[in-house]
């Protein structure tokens, strides 16, 4: 084997293992933001529910299953809401979830249309 691939190669191997070793403490790093995130949209959907019955926990969750299978043909393989936009009356509402498939990240918004949880977008992350 030639030198020069040797070094490409032990080169390429080193990137990897720092750039693995980078990203996981990033993500270490940016773990408290998401929980203490996650414990606003819980506390802001609380909130919401408190006053509007259209939040109900399950009855949005159903609703983003259902349209994110309808986009992409399947369940989605987990469903976290990180995002609660509670407006004044209810055809300005939002909700935002991560949903992931397949080890894809999507970034599914619905709104609420005459009372019903409808699709908005959909982002792939």
């Amino acid at each position: 084997m030639p030198t020069w691939l040797i070094i490409v190669l032990v080169v390429l191997l080193v990137l990897a293992v720092g750039g693995t070793i980078a990203r996981r403490a990033q993500l270490a790093r940016s773990r408290s933001a998401f929980d203490a995130s996650l414990e606003r949209v819980n506390h802001d959907l609380a909130t919401a529910a408190a006053s509007d019955r259209g939040w109900d926990r399950a009855t949005l969750e159903a609703a983003a299953r259902r349209i994110f299978a309808q986009e992409h043909g399947a369940e989605p393989d987990s469903l976290t809401l990180v995002e609660v936009l509670d407006r004044p009356g209810t055809d300005d509402d939002r909700a935002v979830f991560r949903a992931e498939q397949s080890g894809a990240a999507h970034a599914l918004t619905l709104g609420r249309r005459g009372g019903e949880w409808v699709h908005e977008s959909i982002a792939a992350e």
